[in-house]
Parts: structure tokens; sequence; C-alpha cells
């Protein structure tokens, strides 16, 4: 038999668990760890991350239409509970880890280049839907470790230890 389950949040976990970096106007850098995102579109290929408003880096997402997706492994654990646990407001979370941060390709925001994959979007909605607001970005460029990239041009996830945080 089965039994009501009162905690929605355990209902349905979405897989994995990301790091979603960005740049403000001013050109600050920042990062957030996500538990809210997937694909939402293959074909043109587009993702979906949710934000809580008040976060940090929420503005600069909405201010300048941009992010990037980053894939995290399971060796990057305590730079993603850090990055979970602290706000950009009070201080440059980046700088404080040593991340190694690149540039985008195609938009105006950081990567995260210790990530096994880095996914440049640009924002074409966004809906609200109670706590979060999901932006749905478009894939302008996907970046991945070299030894990652199979002869076809996709990525090898096996060869990637995902991190499951929660």
């Amino acid at each position: 038999m089965k039994k009501k389950v009162t905690d929605f949040k355990s209902c349905l976990k979405s897989m994995p668990d990301i790091l979603v970096s960005c740049r403000s106007k001013e050109g600050e850098d920042n990062a957030l760890a996500v538990g809210y995102a997937g694909n939402c579109s293959y074909d043109p290929p587009m993702v979906m991350v949710g934000i809580v408003p008040s976060r940090h880096s929420y503005n600069m997402i909405k201010e300048t239409g941009v992010f990037v997706v980053n894939l995290v492994s399971e060796e990057q654990r305590e730079q993603y509970a850090y990055l979970g646990s602290h706000s950009g407001r009070d201080g440059d979370k980046l700088k404080a880890l040593g991340m190694n941060v690149g540039e985008g390709v195609k938009i105006n925001a950081p990567l995260l280049l210790d990530c096994p994959v880095s996914i440049e979007c640009k924002v074409v909605d966004s809906i609200m839907t109670g706590s979060h607001e999901m932006f749905v970005g478009k894939v302008e460029y996907v970046h991945a470790k070299e030894d990652l990239i199979k002869e076809n041009g996709s990525v090898d996830y096996s060869k990637i230890d995902l991190l499951k945080f929660r």
C-alpha cells in the first residue's frame, strides 16, 4: 500500500546538481549552486535553471540575460557546498575558493574551468513558478575537457563522476 508524501521536495529530484555562473553589467563574477535544472528542448538545444529571486545572482541574470551552466564532479563537492551556502553580496566567492575562471566564447559570463562541462546560455524566456524563477536558456556554446569529448563530438558522461549532493 502507498502512503501520502507530505514533503514535496523529496518527490522528484532533478539531477545533477550544477553551478550557474554569471556576470553583472559592472563586471562582477559570481556563481551559485542550483538544484533545479534540466534540459527542456533539444531542437534548438535549451536548458532551464531555477533561481530564487533573493539570490545575488538572480539580478545579474535578469539584467544581462546570460548565464553558464557548469556541471560539477564529485571532487568539487566542497566548492559546490561553499558556493551554495555563501552569498556573493559578502565577497568574491570565486576568488575565495581560488577557482579557475575563463571567458565565454558567445556570451559575456565566466566559465568555471575546473568543471568538466560548461554550457553558455542566453535567456529566451522565464516563468515564476512560486519560489523560483525558471530561466530558459538557449544553448549558445558547450565547452568540455578534451578527454571527455567522443569522436562524434558528444560528451562521454561515463567518464564524469557527477556530483550527487543531496
